[in-house]
Order: C-alpha cells, then structure tokens, then sequence
C-alpha cells in the first residue's frame, strides 16, 4: 500500500510538472506574440505617420526673365533680274551685285562680312517667247548690331540703285550668350518659385522644406516688344530670355 501510495503521488508530481511546463510555454508563447503585436502595431503607425508626412508638399512655378541685346545679326538679301536674253538678266545680276557690295562698304563692313550663298536660273515660255529669271542670293553675318541697325534703316538705298529685293529679304537678330545665362536664370526661377511655396505654406500654417523633384521647362527668345520681324518688319535685336520652372517642394 505504501508502495502504491508513492507510485501515485510520483504520477502527479510528474503530470503537474508537465502541465507547468505547458502552461508556461503557452503564456510565453502570448507573451512574445503580444509583444509582436504591440511593436508591429507601433511600426505600422510610425510608417503611417512618416508616409503621410511626406505626402506633404506643394508644387509651384518659378518664372525668370531677362532682357538681353542681340549679339550677331544675319541679313539673307536675295535679287533677281529678268529677260527674254540670258545674258542681259546675268548681266543686270552682276550689276546689282557690285551695287549691293558697295553698299555695305560705304557703311564699314569688311569685305568677309558678305558672302553668296546661291544662285539659280529659271525660264519661262509665253506664246513661243521664252524670258530668263537669274536670282541671286548674299548674306551678310555681323556681330556689330549698331552698324547692322544702320544697314537696315537705310535699305532702301538698294533699291534707289536700281536693285529689286525680294520677299524675305530682311534682317534677322539673333542672341548667342544663352549658356552663358542659363545658371543664373534657373537659380532665380527656382527662388521666386520658393516665394510662392512660402506663400502658399504661410496660407496652410505650415513652412517650406526641402526641394523634392524639379523640372526645368524651355528657354525661349523673343522680341522685346513683341516685334518678332517677318516680311516687310524688322526684328529687333532687343530680346527677352524667359524660362519657367516647376519645383515640388516638402512642406514641415
């Protein structure tokens, strides 16, 4: 009896033993999963929190301008004559050539400052009488735009000597300091469209952080004054450069 009485109680010491050891191992095995959770959960909310933070900003657009003065001017003259004699229409071509070459001289253009650049012949038959039209073609290229100005206000000299110039003879202005320009001009678009973040985050009761993505957009010239030459206008070698940029930027 005794015997019995010991082996019973070894039973349950073992049996209590183990439903400890299990029992122990389920609240441990909740507790890490508790912890997991809470954790999990603060990170989920922390990632929200950053993610909505980010989602945070404004986009605006930066404007800059600058007026700048043409630095090289073209001036493409084409001419023609015509005659029922290949050789007089030719002739007559030869002739306003030398005119055409005087002129700028007598303004102080150096020779090199002319140059041909083509010519053609046409004909045309009109009740069996056939007529010849030769056109010729000079382009003057010149960085000096005051003597250039000169030039066109006095074009009509040419045509007093007996030279007819054709459509599209006309002075072109042209500004080559771009490059030169460009660094400055996206700095200052990217300031003024900071300006307008700022205004808009003063609006919203929040401030303006860092730039998250930019774009520039095209570099354009034109006149000035809005005269941007064409037959029978002359461009004007005052320009305006002009450039805008949008800017996303974080707000805090």
């Amino acid at each position: 009896m005794n015997e019995a009485a010991t082996q019973d109680e070894i039973k349950r010491a073992t049996g209590n033993r183990a439903l400890g050891s299990t029992t122990a191992r389920w609240f441990g095995t909740a507790a890490i999963a508790a912890i997991g959770m809470t954790l999990g959960g603060y990170l989920l909310g922390d990632g929200l929190l950053r993610a909505k933070e980010a989602e945070r900003s404004v986009t605006v657009r930066g404007l800059a301008e600058r007026n700048v003065t043409a630095d090289l001017a073209t001036w493409t003259i084409s001419y023609s004559a015509s005659s029922e004699n290949l050789s007089e229409a030719q002739a007559k071509v030869r002739r306003d050539t030398e005119a055409i070459e005087a002129f700028f001289k007598d303004l102080g253009f150096p020779e090199d400052a002319l140059q041909p650049t083509g010519a053609n012949v046409s004909s045309r038959t009109n009740r069996g009488i056939t007529s010849y039209t030769v056109r010729q073609r000079l382009a003057l290229r010149s960085d000096d735009i005051e003597r250039a100005q000169k030039a066109v206000a006095r074009q009509f000299d040419l045509v007093g000597r007996g030279v007819f110039l054709e459509e599209g003879s006309g002075m072109s202005y042209t500004f080559t300091g771009l490059n030169g320009i460009k660094p400055e001009m996206v700095a200052e678009a990217t300031r003024d469209a900071r300006a307008s973040a700022q205004q808009f985050a003063e609006d919203s009761g929040a401030g303006v952080g860092a730039i998250k993505d930019a774009t520039q957009g095209y570099f354009s010239i034109e006149a000035r004054d809005g005269d941007g030459g064409g037959w029978g206008v002359s461009d004007s070698p005052y320009k305006k450069v002009r450039v805008v940029t949008t800017v996303n930027f974080s707000l805090n």
